[in-house]
């Protein structure tokens, strides 16, 4: 495969960002640091980055994308923008789940390897993958937006006796909950790493560029895992509780 550009966004949450990447080699990178918008942060920090370089977004091949779980108003900032130059520039998009992103930070070399994030509520956006090859983890289920005492529940459950390692931006989340002690006797602790996941998102673009699992404007789609307030008020409470 020829060398490929890739940008890659993040804006799910308050501490995302934006990086340029040369196959999986970063390149440049902007953290967003400030209280400022994302609609109107986005486009100066991504010329900011680009600039350096020599290059515009015509010289981009690939657009990477967080496409969530995150807040409904950063997933849709990230998602327009890049459908926008998808379809204006003719490139292909690879959508990218966050919690893929922070699963595939694990240092671990266990069986499972358990990702959440803050969702505010007393939630976490929470996942399970299992640990297939070194580099190639594989998701036990769907996506979830779910307590944390429940996720480490279902983890336990899950992962029978095996050990799980444990990767978060937000590791209070679980290990301030009172159930946490059960995997101390296990010797497992939470994996905090930083919230900036451009870079990582960029880098499960290019792979999902060699597999051949990228999108177009037309269908790419956001990851919400939780209904926005307005869905719940207007059809009320579902079944999941979400």
């Amino acid at each position: 495969m020829r060398v490929v550009l890739i940008l890659a966004l993040d804006t799910c949450d308050a501490r995302g960002g934006v990086a340029l990447l040369r196959d999986e080699s970063p390149l440049h990178a902007a953290p967003h640091t400030t209280a400022e918008d994302y609609s109107s942060w986005l486009l100066p920090a991504i010329t900011g980055i680009l600039a350096p370089a020599g290059l515009t977004l015509r010289d981009i091949d690939l657009y990477a994308v967080a496409a969530g779980p995150g807040s409904f108003t950063g997933v849709r900032v990230g998602l327009t923008t890049v459908k926008a130059w998808s379809e204006v520039y003719g490139r292909r998009i690879a959508a990218v789940s966050r919690l893929e992103a922070i699963a595939a930070a694990s240092a671990g070399s266990s069986s499972y390897v358990a990702a959440f994030i803050d969702a505010r509520r007393n939630q976490i956006f929470a996942a399970l993958y299992r640990r297939q090859a070194p580099a190639f983890l594989e998701r036990v289920d769907d996506e979830m937006v779910i307590a944390p005492d429940k996720f480490l529940e279902w983890c336990e459950a899950k992962a029978a006796s095996q050990r799980i390692d444990w990767v978060s931006t937000d590791p209070n989340c679980l290990t301030q909950t009172q159930p946490w002690s059960s995997r101390l006797t296990l010797n497992e602790t939470v994996q905090e790493i930083s919230p900036f996941l451009a870079s990582r998102i960029g880098q499960i673009g290019h792979r999902l560029a060699l597999q051949n699992q990228l999108t177009d404007a037309l269908s790419l789609d956001a990851n919400y895992v939780r209904r926005s307030d307005a869905e719940i008020f207007w059809k009320g409470p579902s079944h999941h509780g979400a």
